[in-house]
């Protein structure tokens, strides 16, 4: 293997314009000799965090611990194949990770050799895409296309071929033992997630080093080209969507370009979004500002900014949206056109910064993104609603419809015995009175009785019945009088 130099690059600044004016770096690196350039990767044990990558340059990094969340979860993950079981049925999901993000730049073939440049190392990977995001990998919604935790019988692994020793890459098969899989034919465009992970033999959490090399024929075509290196500008990571529940985020600016080679740091803050920055956070040498730990509160929402300056005097900026959600809160269920032939509803939920995503369901049934149902059946419903980042459901709770049965039959079955307007109890001086197709009274009504379908004790038969609803209602303040008249079946 050739020599590897690690050489300090110069600097050369571009601008962007994004929501502010970003500069952006271009790294020449210089060789002297024959020498094959790398960059030494600052490591990312949370997917949501993962770095971008190029593949214009190896990486060189090494992993070290769980980080500071759980990327899977056990209970779906075990299900999945490849993950959980591997060579070994009671494999462990993750030990020493790190997680890597790519961007393609053209159509074509991508792959990548990952190498152990230790002993004891004994890595693994998973590839995740196209366009995923880090919430579906973990709840289990979105498996690996490309998976392989075998034994390795060699210094290497990775998509394509080994180039140890020419196997070629195929499809997983659990305890096939081969150390390739199939090389990817990615989109331009189209953002996969590569994790890596150090099964070794020791278990003790130790770093260990290994190198991370792009390969494939778009790659060898134009390494500059066939994995986008801008996304690599963003090297704080991607916009960032987590739970109140979640673990803190950390943000390093040690993932920039610049590597240790910094002289001040200084985070700030924009809670809203909206172009004006509301704090700075945190200032000084890397010793002191290195890392920014961002709390998992609603509070915490908002757009993070790094403004870092090298020992030569370049600034260097980047940028994260990281937007924090937790369990939805109900306000109200609004009814609409109660006591009409469709009783209407709509959900209000607390979204304190007006970008939340939710769905509703009611009575038992299926999820739906809208938060109005039409057609509620009247009296005692129950709603849950669902955060679709993942952070949370209600618990049923229950709101009243006020309306009447369409029919009812009083066989003494204990179902629909015997009728009265549902929720007339809410209302101010209710009253039914019900009639035949002849006008003629059968029954009054208020909230504390209901029609059994009988007359003077004499079973009336299956018709429709008419009846006629007064009560009061607010209305600015007022109380009004309100009449309804309708009609309903009786079925025997």
């Amino acid at each position: 293997m050739p020599t590897k130099y690690n050489i300090l690059p110069y600097i050369k600044l571009i601008y962007n314009t994004r929501r502010f004016i970003k500069m952006r770096l271009l790294l020449y690196i210089v060789c002297f000799g024959l020498c094959s350039t790398t960059i030494i990767a600052q490591n990312s044990p949370d997917c949501r965090t993962a770095i971008p990558v190029c593949a214009d340059m190896p990486y060189i990094g090494t992993a070290d611990g769980l980080g500071d969340i759980e990327d899977f979860d056990p209970e779906v993950i075990n299900q999945t194949g490849c993950l959980e079981k591997g060579s070994v049925s009671s494999a462990n999901i993750e030990n020493n990770t790190s997680w890597f993000v790519f961007r393609a730049g053209t159509d074509g073939q991508v792959g990548f050799d990952l190498e152990a440049l230790s002993t004891t190392a004994e890595w693994d990977f998973a590839v995740y895409g196209p366009d995923v995001d880090c919430e579906q990998i973990s709840n289990g919604t979105a498996e690996p296309i490309r998976c392989n935790y075998e034994v390795n019988n060699t210094s290497f692994t990775g998509l394509g071929i080994n180039p140890e020793n020419g196997d070629e890459g195929r499809p997983n098969q659990t305890q096939s033992l081969n150390t390739y899989d199939e090389y990817l034919n990615v989109v331009a465009g189209e953002i996969y997630y590569i994790l890596i992970n150090n099964f070794n033999t020791n278990f003790d959490g130790d770093p260990e080093p290994f190198e991370l090399t792009f390969t494939g024929s778009s790659v060898n075509a134009n390494q500059n080209t066939a994995i986008d290196c801008t996304l690599r500008d963003e090297f704080l990571g991607l916009d960032i969507i987590a739970c109140e529940d979640d673990a803190d985020i950390t943000l390093s600016a040690l993932r920039s370009p610049a590597g240790p080679d910094i002289a001040n740091i200084v985070w700030s803050v924009d809670y809203e979004d909206d172009g004006v920055i509301d704090a700075t956070l945190l200032s000084g040498p890397l010793a002191t500002a290195e890392e920014l730990i961002v709390t998992t509160d609603i509070a915490s929402s908002g757009r993070y900014f790094v403004e870092i300056t090298t020992n030569m005097g370049i600034t260097i900026l980047d940028d994260i949206l990281i937007t924090i959600f937790g369990t939805p809160v109900l306000t109200e269920v609004i009814v609409t056109d109660y006591l009409v032939d469709s009783n209407n509803i709509e959900i209000i939920v607390e979204d304190l910064r007006g970008n939340g995503s939710f769905e509703y369901a009611i009575n038992g049934g299926e999820f739906q993104d809208s938060p109005i149902f039409l057609d509620v059946p009247p009296g005692v419903n129950t709603v849950i609603i669902n955060d679709k980042n993942g952070c949370g459901i209600t618990e049923p709770t229950e709101f009243l419809v006020v309306g009447y049965p369409k029919f009812f039959t009083p066989n003494a079955d204990g179902i629909n015995d015997d009728w009265n307007i549902k929720g007339i109890e809410t209302l101010t001086d209710p009253v039914v009175f019900i009639f035949d197709r002849y006008g003629k009274l059968l029954k009054q009504l208020d909230f504390n009785t209901a029609w059994d379908g009988t007359y003077i004790g004499n079973p009336m038969p299956a018709s429709d019945y008419w009846f006629r609803f007064e009560y009061a209602e607010q209305e600015n303040g007022i109380l009004v009088a309100k009449t309804l008249k309708n009609h309903f079946s009786l079925k025997r």
